[in-house]
């Protein structure tokens, strides 16, 4: 019977109910948390003073410079600016970032409301860009500014005397 014992062991357990093709393994759940991304408003767009004139367009680069091709520049008032954004997130992450305020006007505060065409262009230096939207960033340190400078297209019967606002809005999202 020893035999027939050790016969049976020297089987991989042939008749005792030992599966051999049985195994597991374990792995390692993790997760990390990271700062959410931000956006502020650091500084308006601001196109300054100009009379009309035959029309044309007034435009401000994303370094803040200002150049007109018809209406004729004023430095009466409100010195002109590009707008700066500041994005905040997590260390050197990549993000996407949109314009909602692509072919926006700016319309005037009377009633009817005059409007003028508003074209953005940004960049992430104050480079001087006047024309284009960039689309991503990487945060530098968690940080990184976008500057939005852009065209506004003035027509020659714009009403004088009225202020005319807009809104350029920024989204920004983690790639």
């Amino acid at each position: 019977m020893n035999t027939a014992l050790a016969s049976a062991v020297a089987l991989g357990g042939v008749g005792f109910g030992v599966n051999s093709y049985a195994a597991s393994s374990t792995a390692t759940a993790t997760a990390t948390v990271i700062a959410p991304i931000a956006i502020t408003n650091a500084r308006d767009l601001v196109f300054g003073s100009f009379a009309r004139g035959a029309g044309g367009s007034v435009t401000v680069s994303t370094s803040g410079v200002r150049t007109a091709s018809g209406p004729i520049l004023s430095t009466i008032g409100a010195t002109p600016a590009a707008a700066k954004f500041d994005v905040t997130g997590d260390g050197v992450s990549t993000y996407s970032i949109s314009f909602t305020g692509t072919g926006t006007t700016l319309a005037s505060t009377i009633t009817p409301a005059d409007t003028m065409a508003f074209a953005p262009a940004s960049d992430l230096s104050a480079g001087g860009a006047t024309t284009a939207n960039v689309s991503s960033g990487t945060l530098t340190s968690g940080a990184q500014s976008i500057y939005v400078g852009g065209v506004l297209t003035v027509g020659a019967t714009q009403v004088a005397h009225t202020d005319y606002a807009g809104s350029i809005a920024v989204a920004v999202e983690y790639n």
